[in-house]
């Protein structure tokens, strides 16, 4: 069965395949590169701002809206969802070092 993620992406692939006019998702792919990143970075601020305000929904509605700009990142830099899957998956099975991730935060 496919996740709701796979079907979003193989709906953005099928979008940049098969160009469909009044797509919004055609429209990022045909402004290009910089187009797409300007929204993952627009939705990624606004998804902090929605978590920072604690409405649950606006917050909701903000992350969908920066996974979806992900995904027609990933799309356009050819990168298949499978492979940030499995990468998650890899990271979900990981016992972390507390004292390694402390570090890392004080770094970034």
């Amino acid at each position: 069965m496919d996740s709701t993620l796979e079907r979003l992406y193989e709906v953005v692939m099928d979008r940049k395949a098969s160009p469909q006019e009044g797509s919004y998702t055609c429209y990022l792919f045909d402004k290009g590169l910089d187009k797409i990143l300007k929204k993952v970075g627009e939705e990624c601020a606004e998804t902090i701002i929605a978590a920072k305000n604690d409405v649950p929904s606006d917050t909701v509605g903000e992350i969908s809206d920066l996974i979806y700009h992900l995904m027609v990142m990933m799309a356009e830099k050819g990168i298949p969802l499978e492979d940030v899957l499995a990468e998650l998956d890899r990271r979900a099975l990981k016992i972390g070092n507390l004292k390694q991730m402390k570090q890392v935060d004080k770094e970034s």
